[in-house]
């Protein structure tokens, strides 16, 4: 290998030369996994995608039976109607997929890494691009979330909540110890949707991420959430970011769970905000599992998760008058149109302002004198 072979994730450092191997082609391809997992760790992508990337590949040459320097289109067309035939993955399913078998194959026919020519020598072939244009699922719509995922009414949220209390209620009359962790469930339901946090967002919350807002005192010392695990780009650390708190019932709720319920746990030196009654903290998929059977024992829509809280957090808002650009920054969204896709609102919303609308049409046709900028559809004055 020349001086080349120093990139992380090359062949020559992951295969010793000159060394016969027992099994070639398995090692080989145990070899690629491990360069390609170096390689994308260089490149500061996040374990737990690394991980899933080489579960998808691992998933890929199980079902092609064959290793990388025999993938072709073909196989892979194979796979991917598979998937969405047979196993019916979605469509955000399916372009992860190829993005994984994509970045792979053109880490393996980069010249800079050695496979190719590794390859030629040991098995008289090499591999190839498989996703083309051609046969890659396009990415064209902002969000890929199926159709029926939506936000919860006011009125199954306010179901959800009382149903959530009276768990606690139930197991505490019965004298059973779980009616703490029901309790901070509950806890949990109520702040993820007053504050629009994202499922892993409010299961890494610390009990010091909430803080005191100088311009908001009524809310004491929960003023402010500070978010540090959220979402990250590709390449990123989390994406840190505050919001504030914007109903008098939230910095209740917290009151109430830091003060007389948290410490019921028994993990003074514990800095989760919600603390596991077997690990430090709460798991996102727990979160999801309480949620849903919740959710089923009420007989609501199956379509509703953990993530609709923070749809609901967001419709709720733009429903209430909150400027739309406060609300894209309190859920920490890039882009406008993320946070329009989130927006939910209800029938009686829009009703509402078409009426403001046309009673303000009327109002000027009515009164001439009123000059255009003096007219605010929304209901107020300029």
């Amino acid at each position: 290998m020349d001086d080349r072979g120093a990139i992380p994730g090359a062949a020559g450092l992951v295969l010793v030369d000159g060394v016969s191997l027992f099994r070639p082609e398995e090692q080989v391809f145990e070899a690629m996994l491990e360069g390609f997992a170096n390689q994308q760790l260089a490149r500061n992508l996040a374990y737990s995608t690394v991980q899933a990337r080489e579960h998808q590949l691992r998933a890929f040459a199980g079902h092609a039976e064959a290793f990388p320097w025999l993938w072709s289109p073909h196989l892979a067309d194979e796979w991917f109607s598979d998937l969405r035939a047979v196993r019916h993955v979605t469509r955000s399913t399916v372009r992860s997929y190829q993005v994984a078998i994509r970045g792979f194959c053109s880490y393996l026919t980069d010249p800079a890494y050695g496979w190719a020519s590794e390859c030629e020598r040991r098995f008289g072939t090499h591999p190839i691009q498989v996703i083309h244009e051609v046969n890659a699922a396009a990415h064209v719509a902002d969000s890929e979330a199926e159709p029926a995922r939506r936000a919860f009414t006011r009125a199954e949220l306010q179901e959800l909540f009382d149903h959530a209390d009276d768990e606690v209620a139930r197991k505490q009359a019965l004298g059973r110890k779980g009616w703490l962790p029901a309790f901070r469930d509950a806890t949990i339901f109520k702040i993820a949707y007053g504050y629009g946090t994202r499922r892993t967002e409010t299961a890494m919350l610390d009990a010091a991420d909430f803080g005191r807002n100088p311009n908001g005192p009524e809310f004491g010392d929960y003023g402010i959430c500070y978010i540090r695990h959220g979402k990250a780009q590709r390449g990123s650390p989390p994406k840190r970011r505050s919001v504030l708190t914007v109903w008098a019932w939230t910095s209740e709720v917290l009151e109430q769970w830091f003060t007389e319920i948290r410490p019921c746990f028994g993990l003074p030196n514990n800095p989760a905000a919600w603390p596991s009654e077997r690990g430090l903290r709460v798991g996102p998929q727990q979160l999801n599992k309480r949620l849903a059977g919740y959710r089923d024992a009420l007989g609501m829509d199956p379509a509703l998760e953990f993530h609709s809280l923070r749809r609901s957090y967001v419709t709720h808002l733009i429903e209430d008058g909150w400027d739309p650009r406060f609300v894209q920054e309190q859920v920490g969204h890039n882009h406008a149109s993320t946070t329009s896709i989130y927006t939910c609102v209800s029938s009686d919303y829009r009703t509402r302002t078409l009426r403001r609308a046309l009673d303000a049409m009327v109002a000027d046709a009515l009164n001439p004198a009123l000059k255009p900028a003096e007219s605010n559809p929304t209901g107020g004055t300029q």
